[in-house]
């Protein structure tokens, strides 16, 4: 008699784009759908992905994203240094600790890449049982920190649920 062995959950995400154009329709978001492709392909179930303007409406956003407690919650866009980049600012108030050596990692790569990855702002960290990331919001800087996020994300979610205590 063989036993029936479900496999385990997949892990779920939210993703949110801050994004003034493309929330009006300006243009067309290509971040956010580079995001869930990547993550489903690593084993993640996109629970919730908005594009919300720039400001305020981040900071309610991520709350929203937050209530579902997905294992994973990426930003991107809102990263830089222009008066409506405030998506650092609304994430850091709902971070529990802070990676700073994530962002640290971010950087160097895409300074490798270019010099504009020096002006990205941002957060990585926890809220919760919740990893949390904002990413610059070009698709090639989203692309260029997935290439630093893909061989930690794993161990990061497991250390977050327990699995990879020391």
């Amino acid at each position: 008699m063989s036993r029936r062995t479900d496999p385990a959950p997949r892990r779920t995400a939210a993703i949110l784009v801050a994004s003034t154009r493309a929330a009006a329709g300006i243009y067309q978001d290509e971040a956010g759908p580079l995001l869930q492709d990547w993550l489903y392909s690593r084993g993640y179930d996109v629970v919730l992905a908005e594009v919300v303007p720039d400001g305020e409406q981040v900071g309610a956003a991520l709350h929203r994203m937050l209530a579902l407690q997905p294992s994973v919650l990426i930003t991107s866009g809102g990263t830089g240094i222009s008066s409506t980049d405030a998506t650092p600012e609304q994430t850091l108030p709902l971070l529990d600790r802070q990676v700073p050596g994530i962002m640290e990692a971010l950087r160097a790569h895409g300074l490798t890449k270019t010099p504009m990855a020096a002006l990205t702002r941002g957060y990585a960290g926890t809220a919760g049982r919740t990893f949390v990331l904002n990413l610059p919001g070009s698709p090639s800087g989203v692309t260029d920190s997935l290439e630093v996020l893909d061989p930690i994300l794993g161990h990061i979610c497991g250390q977050l649920e327990g699995i990879n205590e020391h």
